[in-house]
């Protein structure tokens, strides 16, 4: 028995065999949602291998149970590539997200911005990313499978649906690229140069690795950051995590708000 099967049966034994339908992992500022879920929390200490997730900001608990009148599963913080430098980090909670029976899993992430015209406190929508840290979470997959297409990575339906909710809660949601960067030292402003001449909308440390990771397995995928700073050589901010928590909760409201209104109108 595969540990990721294992796993799921452990959970289900606590929150019960209902699959769920939706998989949220929870970036800076959001890990209070975990919380919301009516169901089960279970930190990650108790389930065999998950990452020690311990970037301050993060809530490491998986909740299983309803939140908005949906089965979902929710990942209250992640772990980074930066905290022991594994790309694959996340896989095995995705992997018994996918034996829980989940179709989708939504991601979150604290980022920053690129553009003028998206400031902090915004909140936007993934049309696509570059991975610009070159990394790659299925480097040493045995099989063929780890040849992944990423045309559909960022599926458009479930961004429809995040669109929809957004404009019947009369918040706006922008949508751009992302990039991955390593960190966990922030970007240069040649590098953020860099970016923008790649096209490239908003920046962070996180999320890439886990829709590579969500691909690979079959999960359908939706991200969505919340912009706590504008990028270097953006702006005269003082960028830091003292700084990236601070703003965190400014665009994670908004998310929030867009996010259980999604969940409420899926029916």
């Amino acid at each position: 028995m595969s540990k990721s099967v294992e796993l799921a049966g452990l959970i289900r034994a606590q929150a019960g065999q209902e699959p769920v339908k939706y998989g949220l992992i929870l970036g800076s500022g959001l890990g209070h949602i975990a919380g919301a879920v009516d169901g089960v929390a279970i930190p990650y200490d108790k389930l065999a291998g998950f990452p020690h997730a311990g970037v301050s900001g993060h809530n490491p608990v998986l909740a299983v149970g309803n939140l908005e009148g949906q089965r979902v599963a929710v990942f209250g913080g992640r772990a980074h590539y930066y905290e022991n430098g594994n790309p694959n980090e996340m896989r095995l909670p995705l992997e018994v997200l996918k034996a829980l029976g989940a179709e989708a899993v939504i991601l979150t992430n604290a980022a920053g911005s690129l553009r003028a015209d998206m400031p902090t406190g915004s909140i936007m929508a993934l049309s696509d990313h570059v991975n610009f840290s070159g990394l790659n979470p299925l480097i040493g997959e045995k099989t063929d499978a780890r040849f992944v297409p990423m045309g559909d990575a960022h599926d458009p339906e479930l961004r429809a649906k995040l669109r929809a909710a957004a404009e019947a809660e009369g918040v706006d949601l922008h949508e751009g690229v992302y990039a991955w960067y390593s960190g966990p030292s922030f970007e240069t402003p040649a590098e953020i140069r860099a970016m923008r001449t790649l096209g490239v909308d908003a920046t962070g440390m996180s999320t890439v690795p886990e829709v590579i990771l969500a691909r690979f397995l079959g999960l359908k995928t939706m991200a969505v950051s919340a912009i706590t700073n504008m990028a270097a050589g953006m702006s005269d901010e003082a960028i830091g995590h003292e700084h990236t928590k601070a703003m965190a909760p400014l665009g994670a409201a908004k998310l929030e708000q867009v996010l259980r209104r999604m969940l409420r109108d899926a029916g």
